[in-house]
């Protein structure tokens, strides 16, 4: 079962005939002819939308049901809506990345592949009837993301699974916390939570070689984000979201609004607006300052920022 939208646009004003144009794209509408657009049954409220606004400036719209009379009309309606063209070209995209991976700096290499996964997230919303091709993408786009760990994120933890503990903050004090050198988001704002909201007295250690992890982990040494940490990746998780729900900082609504910037840095999903001047500001942090110490000093500051926010 289908919904069709059909439409008479105003003759003026003309931006509102572009904007609706831009929306029927952006929803990924088959055409059936001029003035004839079709989506499934369950989205049919986007395209009521749609009309009530037409409607608003002197055009004319209704939304109805369409159903095909035969198996063959279902077909032949359904190979409209088929993305493969747009997989294709998005996979031709990214092999090109991959080929030149090596020889982008971190910084500009993560500015691509946050770019490749939001464009893969723009085809993915409008395949309202994902095959092969769909799978496809999602496993090319994670074994980039594993090259690009590879590269610059070696240990990068994989989530487990598991009930997250409710843990007294007044038992983390004082303590050495380890993870892996050279930080990025994750571990950036992990270590910004634990100094202002777990542990002030933390100390941090960073490990070149993950392999001496265990020996360094102790009643008084507390790993985080990497495979076998106390604190690491839980489920859909990430490591700073695990450490918000295990003291019972969630609670916080403004770490509620840090956590999915952070959580799409470094775990991609659902975009959103403060993610990519994050992203950038924390780059170029990284490229300023080798020693880690000394960077994660300086990203303190942009996360106290970034909670003082009330907008965040």
């Amino acid at each position: 079962m289908f919904a069709l939208l059909l439409v008479t646009l105003p003759t003026q004003p003309s931006a509102v005939r572009l904007r609706i144009w831009r929306a029927l794209k952006g929803l990924g509408c088959v055409a059936l002819r001029d003035g004839a657009y079709v989506l499934p049954q369950q989205h049919a409220a986007q395209l009521e939308e749609l009309a009530a606004e037409v409607q608003q400036h002197g055009g004319t719209a209704q939304v109805l049901g369409l159903s095909p009379r035969s198996d063959a009309q279902q077909q032949e309606l359904l190979a409209q809506f088929d993305r493969t063209a747009a997989y294709a070209d998005w996979l031709q995209g990214l092999r090109t990345l991959l080929q030149e991976l090596s020889r982008l700096a971190e910084t500009e290499a993560r500015r691509r592949v946050r770019a490749a996964t939001e464009a893969l997230g723009a085809i993915t919303r409008i395949d309202y009837f994902p095959g092969a091709a769909a799978t496809q993408a999602q496993a090319d786009l994670t074994a980039l993301r594993s090259e690009l760990d590879a590269r610059f994120s070696k240990g990068e933890p994989q989530a487990a699974q598991g009930r997250i503990q409710h843990l007294d903050a007044a038992r983390f004090q004082g303590k050495r916390w380890v993870t892996r050198a050279r930080p990025w988001v994750d571990r950036m704002a992990c270590a910004w939570l634990i100094t202002r909201f777990i542990d002030t007295q933390a100390e941090f250690i960073w490990l070149a070689d993950l392999a001496k992890a265990p020996a360094l982990t102790s009643r008084t040494q507390i790993g985080f984000d990497y495979d076998g940490a106390r604190f690491t990746h839980i489920g859909n998780r990430v490591s700073f979201e695990v450490l918000l729900a295990s003291f019972g900082l969630d609670a916080d609504p403004r770490l509620q609004a840090m956590a999915p910037a952070i959580h799409y840095l470094d775990a991609g999903g659902i975009p959103v607006p403060q993610a990519a001047g994050l992203e950038a500001i924390l780059g170029g942090l990284r490229e300023v300052h080798a020693d880690d110490d000394a960077l994660i000093h300086a990203t303190h500051t942009v996360f106290d920022a970034l909670y003082a926010n009330p907008k965040t």
